[in-house]
Order: C-alpha cells, then sequence, then structure tokens
C-alpha cells in the first residue's frame, strides 16, 4: 500500500519551471500590479508546471492567501494587556504590532482563554485559537501539553522565546542568553574575578535554564570558581561573600535595589567591594539607580521576526524558524576589577 501523496509545495512549482518562490507567488495570486512586470514565456513556464502537478485542482488552493484570513492569534500565559511603556511585554508588544501592519495580518487578542490552576489554558472548552490561521505565543513560561498539542496537530505557531522540543521541534524567535551570559562571564575574568556566583533559579523557563548553562560554561572556561544562590537572601548572600565571591550575576535584574541595600548594610561598596551584573531586562516594574553592567534583549526584534518566522511557515517558505538574535551588551558601571585581598588563590 502506498501512502498519501506529498502536497505539492510553491517550492516545487518554483523548482519545476526555474524560477523563484517569490515569482510563483506572484503568478499563483495575480499580483503583477504595482510595477512588477513578469515575462509572459516565464508566467506560462509557471502555469504549466502549475496544471502538470495539479497544484489549482481544488479550487480553493488557487489562489494561496485566501486559505488564510490573515489573523493571528496572540495567546499569552500570564498578563500582559494593558501593557505601560515600562512593562517588560510592551517591546514585544511593539514588534507584533509593527510587522504586523508591515505584512497586512491583523492580530486578535486571545485574551478570554479560561484560567485553571492558575494559569489560562489554551484548549479549554470556549477557545477561540481556530478563529485564527495559527498563533503567537508570549510568555516566560509556556504549557507543554498546549505545545505537544499544537505541534501534534500541525497547527501554525511560533514561540516568542525560546523552547525546548514538544513532541517536535517548536518554531521559535528567541535571545542568545548562553552567548550573552557568556561575554559578561569572560569580562569578569578578565578583570580578575576568581569566584562568581548565579543569583536565580536557573531552571524552569528555557530563558532561565539557558542563561545558567552559558553562565557554568564560560566559567569553567575562564577557570573561574562559581556557584549558584537559588535567591536573593541575606543568608546565602553572606555565605557567598565570606567565601570569597566577588561578583553577583543577578537572573532577574529587578534584584539589583534588594542586592545593593542588603550590600550596603554588611559595609560593601558596589562596584568596589562586590561587583554586579543583570543578565537581561527587569521583568517586573522596579526603580533602579544604579547603572547596572549588564545586557538587553532584543525584545522588539523578537516579535517583529516572530511574524516574519509566522508567515514561513503557513507559506512554506525555506527560512530558519529556529532563531536566536543576539543581546545588546551593556558596560554599565557596576562591573569594576576584583577587590584586592578578597579572592582566593
Amino acid at each position: 500500500m502506498t501512502g498519501p501523496r506529498r502536497r505539492v509545495t510553491q517550492r516545487d512549482i518554483a523548482r519545476i519551471s526555474g524560477v523563484s518562490q517569490a515569482t510563483v507567488s506572484l503568478v499563483l495570486n495575480n499580483r503583477l500590479d504595482g510595477g512588477v512586470r513578469i515575462a509572459p514565456e516565464t508566467q506560462q513556464r509557471v502555469l504549466d508546471a502549475i496544471r502538470e502537478t495539479g497544484y489549482v485542482a481544488d479550487p480553493v488552493a488557487r489562489r494561496l492567501a485566501d486559505q488564510y484570513n490573515r489573523i493571528i492569534g496572540v495567546f499569552t500565559y500570564e498578563p500582559v494587556f494593558p501593557s505601560g511603556a515600562r512593562d517588560f511585554f510592551h517591546p514585544f508588544l511593539l514588534g507584533l504590532e509593527e510587522q504586523a501592519e508591515r505584512l497586512g495580518c491583523d492580530l486578535l487578542l486571545l485574551t478570554s482563554a479560561p484560567v485553571e490552576g492558575g494559569r489560562r489554558r489554551m484548549f479549554a472548552d470556549g477557545s477561540r485559537i481556530r478563529l485564527a490561521d495559527g498563533c503567537v505565543l508570549l510568555g516566560r513560561e509556556v504549557d507543554r501539553g498546549d505545545l505537544e498539542r499544537l505541534v501534534g496537530e500541525g497547527i501554525p505557531f511560533v514561540s516568542v522565546g525560546r523552547r525546548d522540543d514538544a513532541g517536535g521541534p517548536v518554531p521559535y524567535v528567541g535571545a542568545d542568553y548562553p552567548a550573552a551570559v557568556a561575554a559578561l562571564v569572560e569580562r569578569a575574568a578578565a578583570l580578575g574575578h576568581k569566584r562568581i556566583a548565579y543569583v536565580g533559579r536557573g531552571e524552569g523557563p528555557e530563558s532561565y535554564a539557558d542563561r545558567l548553562r552559558g553562565f557554568r560554561a564560560a566559567a569553567a572556561k575562564a577557570g573561574v570558581e562559581y556557584g549558584r544562590i537559588a535567591a536573593v537572601a541575606p543568608e546565602p548572600l553572606d555565605a557567598a561573600v565570606a567565601g570569597g565571591v566577588t561578583a553577583l550575576f543577578l537572573e532577574e535584574p529587578a534584584d539589583a535595589p534588594a542586592v545593593t541595600a542588603w550590600a550596603g548594610a554588611r559595609g560593601l561598596r558596589v562596584p568596589d567591594d562586590l561587583s554586579l551584573v543583570a543578565l537581561g531586562d527587569p521583568t517586573r516594574p522596579v526603580s533602579i539607580d544604579l547603572d547596572v553592567a549588564g545586557f538587553t534583549i532584543p525584545r522588539r526584534e523578537m516579535g517583529r521576526q516572530a511574524l516574519d518566522v509566522f508567515f514561513a511557515l503557513i507559506e512554506g517558505a525555506e527560512t530558519d524558524v529556529q532563531r536566536l538574535l543576539p543581546c545588546e551588551q551593556h558596560d554599565g558601571a557596576t562591573l569594576a576589577p576584583a577587590p584586592t585581598g578578597r579572592n582566593r588563590s
């Protein structure tokens, strides 16, 4: 018994007719206006290939774009609407909005999903996800069951933020946290820091795990002793400093005021006695007086490229659907040479 026949794609038509996929799309969708010119013989080659392969046997497929209503759902696992300019999610939403306008599509905010067990459920009764062509997932933590169902049912989607495989590859646009953190560890090592500590969970969301992974790999490579402090609390911080730690790498930059307050109460000056490094942008509103060294997450660009990946998926275009974007390093004023007399050999 033979298996089901593979669906003919625009890529196949382009290969058969010897043209680009963009040319096939223009011919197929009758978009030859706006100054676009395609030679009649080229158009005929494309039409012949379409006819020979049966690509337009179904009238609905005669215009590929008509299969979609150009409405993209945006599903969030945590509250992000309304979003103020200082909110962590605001740049992501700006990027999505800007790119949606450029691509001529609309965004459908899937905010009515019921909350079960403290989290929104994508496929609960009454879910409106299928009103859209697919969806963009936004949030630090994503439900694994939802990811597996999206992958398993072939629903077009893309995650803003790297995600582990879920029964298959997950399309995403994320930040390259391992590389960004590694650059800061290398900088600390070059400044003479021999003992450093990662402050945070380092587990759960992929973004946390990626930070810790980059931290450990870079520290080991640089020959720097390292440890992890699970949470900002006086006892473990006191123990770290007593053990010779001279630089703290904060998973959550919003913890910087609490850490500097603790340091001040111990008579430690930042950065003369103790350096601080922020691994990204604060995820909660906080007033930070210090110019903390670290990096910024390309949140706006992640939102933009998420829609690029989404449309590449539904159009069958050849492109990288798992993207990691570089973070921008920020020198700041809180990463200084290691204090003399505190590092142990």
